[in-house]
């Protein structure tokens, strides 16, 4: 009878999920864009429910009574039901009510059903506490994403939950299901010595970098994001794409094989070897073959510029595009020498402009601004910019230079060295 209870629970678990999807599927009919916030809402409840499950068993919030098919004493069919519920179903039943609203139907979704899953499911006594961090963590964030997504809005905080999401996935999710199901061991990198922590610490920053800069650009100079189904309006050529095609795939490849080799871990690694594979072969034709539909010439031109998975030295640029304009002040001695070391160094499709000609005639900083459409930048922003037309090892300063945090920072710096704001005459 115990073990009956055990699959009559878990079967009606996959039956109420199956028919919720069913009914709202039918009753919402959801577009495409709707579509692509659900299963980013999904993928981000991968990572929070695995996540939960983790600080739920420590601090006694719940447990699963179950033998096999489980990862991280979760079982797998409900992990997933788990995640879909609070990511794909909301999404598409409610897509404009009121977020509060929208998490306490949940919460009172999962207050009468939890304490019925036993003894699959085991509560303790405080496991409310443990449901409400568990809609903070998983359920709101995703259910932005979801209606950002369907709303084609707030595209940087999307693009911001979608790193979160993959990020999660790639070195989360996927190293725990490599590490559980080959039985494989692995080690804390707490147990390292500084230096080599230190040293593993670097390394791993290098891909992070790459990927990081690489969805940046889609955002800001594509006006889009990584996911296939919500993607730039534009060819991006600039940026980390001026030098490699796949910059985020190279970084998830390289993050993996770091990460297998930080936690001594070989299936971990493998798992690296796999995902290039993978992009080489079926997502890299695929991929290829859409953007050669949207874009054509200038595609076919830039992939035989620009190699898939090695970088160039020197940065590509299309021969019929204008070049950046970097305006620097011919009155600031300090400016003029910015200006002209970048002209020794010869930034490839960078013109040194006097900022005092500039139509607007309200530059206060070296300002840097694009060929297309993509705001123009300025202070240290500009300069990193600038960077990124000279070579590889300049452009991977610059990278670094623009991440959040670090380029106030710099720009902090610079403007106690004497790079602060200052006006400057327009000349007629």
């Amino acid at each position: 009878m115990i073990v009956d209870r055990y699959l009559i629970i878990r079967a009606v678990s996959l039956y109420i999920t199956a028919v919720l999807t069913c009914t709202v599927w039918l009753w919402r009919r959801p577009a495409k864009r709707q579509m692509t916030g659900a299963f980013l809402a999904v993928v981000w409840n991968i990572s929070a429910v695995l996540l939960l499950q983790i600080v739920a068993t420590r601090l006694g919030w719940w447990a699963f009574d179950v033998h096999g098919g489980t990862l991280l004493g979760i079982p797998v069919d409900l992990y997933l039901e788990w995640a879909w519920l609070w990511g794909a179903i909301p999404a598409i039943a409610f897509p404009s009510l009121r977020l509060s609203i929208v998490i306490l139907c949940c919460l009172s979704f999962d207050a009468v059903l939890m304490p019925l899953g036993a003894p699959v499911i085991q509560v303790g006594p405080n496991w409310l506490a443990g449901e409400a961090i568990g809609l903070g963590i998983g359920l709101v964030p995703a259910q932005l994403l979801a209606r950002w997504t369907a709303r084609n809005e707030h595209l940087q905080e999307r693009v911001a939950l979608q790193i979160g999401a993959f990020t999660g996935l790639t070195l989360f999710v996927l190293p725990t299901a490599v590490i559980t199901q080959s039985g494989s061991s692995w080690r804390s990198p707490l147990t390292l010595s500084m230096w080599e922590l230190s040293l593993y610490i670097q390394i791993l920053m290098v891909p992070a970098v790459i990927g990081l800069t690489a969805v940046r650009e889609f955002a800001t100079s594509g006006h889009g994001t990584p996911v296939p189904f919500d993607p730039p309006t534009r060819l991006v050529t600039t940026g980390i794409y001026a030098f490699v095609a796949n910059p985020m795939q190279l970084a998830a490849v390289l993050l993996l094989l770091g990460f297998g080799a930080m936690i001594g871990n070989l299936w971990v690694a493998a798992a690296g070897a796999m995902a290039h594979l993978y992009s080489a072969g079926l997502a890299g034709w695929d991929e290829g073959e859409d953007l050669r539909t949207r874009f054509g010439d200038d595609w076919i031109a830039y992939r035989r510029a620009v190699p898939r998975w090695f970088p160039r030295l020197r940065p590509w640029r299309a021969p019929n595009h204008p070049p950046a304009l970097l305006f620097v002040a011919a009155s600031c001695d300090m400016c003029t020498e910015v200006g002209q070391w970048f002209e020794r160094r010869g930034a490839v499709g960078l013109q040194i402009v006097p900022a005092e000609t500039h139509p607007s005639g309200r530059l206060r900083r070296i300002t840097y601004e694009s060929y297309d459409d993509s705001r123009a930048v300025s202070g240290i922003e500009a300069i990193a910019r600038s960077l990124e037309h000279i070579h590889l090892g300049w452009a991977f300063i610059g990278f670094v230079l623009r991440l959040p945090v670090i380029r106030e920072f710099a720009q902090l710096l610079a403007d106690a060295s004497g790079a602060e704001p200052r006006t400057i005459s327009q000349q007629r």
